[in-house]
């Protein structure tokens, strides 16, 4: 299988395979290796295109980046990859957020997306079934981790030391030493309105139609869902849209990879062939 690398604005992007283009984001505190095994399900078919998200690559400066940068950086990934034909995304965690957003701001660019368990996040109908105790669970990760995203700065090996204590706590199964504070950005943004915020993004459950179907993916074995109920309900009932719901935690792709990567194939087979 023929593995090509490119210089992308700063991002060093890898390409995959040949056919339709896939390009996968990843989200905190990952790397492009969290779609190892799914690219190897998907690039005898498509050309499966991966880079680690600004800041997230430990060997580079930090580089958080506003939501109209990341974008930006992600249209001219798009672009030099596919400069014709509209992409297929595959998205998980925070990668869900800005492939969202990119989908709402590029529709001609995007056919097809699989969102992996963080779905209509910014609904009303999301934040009001949320419990008070659900609501205490996420600010409490969410500030932490952006209060060591604040903390980097001054003393990194503490901020350093805080992030990897919260990502075992929660179960992530990313190696420690490939987790940085760096990578907290997100959080800060979210938080402390850091670097734009998140305010203006697309609202998510407007996003998705017979004209941008998606895939969603969703681990039933959690303490809290990312997504409503209403939300799962309008896909199942939208032309070309589908909903997994598979019995893992937040990273399915890696509990559960067989069910993850074939239903991934199956449905974009599918749609190819359609």
């Amino acid at each position: 299988m023929s593995v090509h690398r490119i210089d992308i604005e700063g991002l060093s992007v890898t390409m995959e395979g040949e056919g339709p283009v896939v390009v996968f984001l990843h989200g905190w505190p990952d790397s492009p290796a969290l779609w190892n095994g799914t690219v190897a399900a998907l690039s005898d078919r498509y050309r499966c295109v991966r880079f680690a998200l600004p800041g997230y690559d430990l060997g580079k400066p930090p580089r958080p980046v506003s939501v109209d940068e990341m974008c930006h950086l992600v249209c001219a990934v798009v672009d030099a990859v596919s400069p014709g034909e509209p992409v297929i995304l595959v998205l998980h965690d925070w990668g869900c957020f800005f492939g969202y957003e990119f989908a709402a701001r590029h529709p001609a660019r995007v056919s097809r997306v699989v969102g992996a368990d963080i779905g209509d996040t910014n609904s009303g109908a999301y934040l009001s079934a949320l419990s008070l105790r659900e609501k205490l669970y996420i600010a409490g990760y969410q500030l932490w981790l952006a209060m060591a995203w604040k903390l980097g700065a001054w003393w990194p090996g503490l901020a350093n030391r805080l992030t990897r204590f919260m990502a075992r706590t929660i179960g992530c199964r990313t190696d420690p030493s490939s987790i940085g504070w760096q990578m907290n950005y997100p959080y800060a943004m979210q938080w402390f309105k850091a670097f734009g915020g998140l305010r203006g993004v697309a609202r998510v459950d407007k996003v998705f139609g017979p004209r941008i179907p998606i895939l969603f993916f969703y681990g039933r074995r959690k303490p809290f869902m990312f997504h409503s109920k209403r939300w799962l309900a309008a896909l199942e009932n939208t032309p070309g849209s589908a909903v997994r719901g598979l019995d893992a935690g937040h990273w399915l792709m890696l509990q559960k990879p067989a069910e993850f990567n074939g239903a991934v194939r199956q449905w974009l087979d599918e749609g190819r062939l359609g």
